[in-house]
């Protein structure tokens, strides 16, 4: 493991505990394939049953971070001392050994301490909102999701989350030619919207004014699609049906779906979208065929 990598408690207890999800749904799928449609009395008894197995788990999530948040506040100042004690003790010894750091070491750390950063807030999220919406949204997508033989496939959270969700799913096609990775996306996107002005402009208004785009404001929009992390929205996504000659399907928990480029006849490309991901805003997730079915219902 690099240095400056290790995981805090917290976020080795959200990777358990998002691991436990994943298995119960699992499991909770295999039940439900158990159960012939036409028993209703059974399916009845198998609702119930999923019902208590989803509250024991949520229940024991629960005490597990309470646990831990118990604790955190020592355990912080005893890293705390134990570090300062490290410093004081290694000083002398740290002037004799002082080894020069690379320009690209230092972008390397940097991009870890970031990385660090991002997953402090989702673990410190996932604690904040394990009974919240979040939580809830993710059973309802997963339940949903588990319908059509489908699980979330996790996306990072960086501003790109629209582009590379596209990106995984074209790749899980047998299709190469169809394959493109995240700038590619955003660069075809951008440029299909300059070419087609007329069909994207008049949507797109001035937040202080709210009148139409300029001509200058729609070209720094469309380069903020192509150069920088700007979030992609529905707009982007009918750019990218034309782009792709593909439809696309927004899945929700509590909406209908959404259905982008119908005029397309071929497999959707399906993407989750989530308005409470991580407590961090609103979030595109990608989707997988459900996993280990064959071991849940040996189980």
């Amino acid at each position: 493991m690099e240095e400056g990598i290790v995981e805090t408690p917290e976020e080795l207890l959200v990777k358990q505990h998002r691991k436990e999800k994943k298995d119960l749904q699992a499991k909770i799928q295999s039940m439900k394939n158990a159960v012939p449609k036409n028993d209703k009395k059974r399916r009845k008894q198998l609702t119930e049953e999923i019902a208590k197995l989803e509250a024991d788990l949520s229940q024991k999530h629960e005490e597990e971070f309470r646990q831990l948040k118990s604790t955190a506040d020592t355990k912080v100042k005893e890293m705390i001392n134990g570090v300062e004690t490290m410093k004081v003790e290694g000083g002398e010894q740290e002037g004799v050994k002082q080894v020069r750091v690379t320009k690209a070491q230092k972008r390397r750390d940097k991009k870890a301490a970031q990385e660090k950063e991002r997953e402090s807030r989702i673990a410190e999220a996932e604690v904040q909102n394990l009974q919240g919406e979040r939580h809830l949204e993710g059973l309802r997508l997963a339940q949903k999701l588990a319908q059509q033989q489908l699980q979330i496939k996790e996306i990072s959270s960086d501003g790109h989350c629209m582009y590379r969700a596209i990106e995984d799913q074209l790749a899980q096609r047998s299709n190469p030619g169809l394959k493109m990775n995240m700038k590619e996306l955003r660069s075809r996107t951008a440029d299909h919207m300059r070419s087609h002005a007329d069909d994207f402009l008049p949507f797109l208004t001035n937040p202080n004014t709210g009148d139409m785009y300029t001509t200058d404001e729609f070209e720094k929009y469309c380069n903020d699609v192509e150069h920088t992390a700007a979030w992609g929205g529905q707009l982007e996504l009918r750019a990218l049906t034309q782009v792709l000659r593909l439809p696309v399907e927004v899945i929700q928990a509590d909406s209908p779906t959404i259905k982008i480029g119908e005029e397309y006849d071929s497999e959707p490309i399906t993407l989750v979208y989530m308005h409470h991901a991580y407590g961090l805003g609103e979030h595109y997730n990608s989707v997988e065929r459900l996993k280990d079915q064959s071991n849940t219902e040996d189980s």
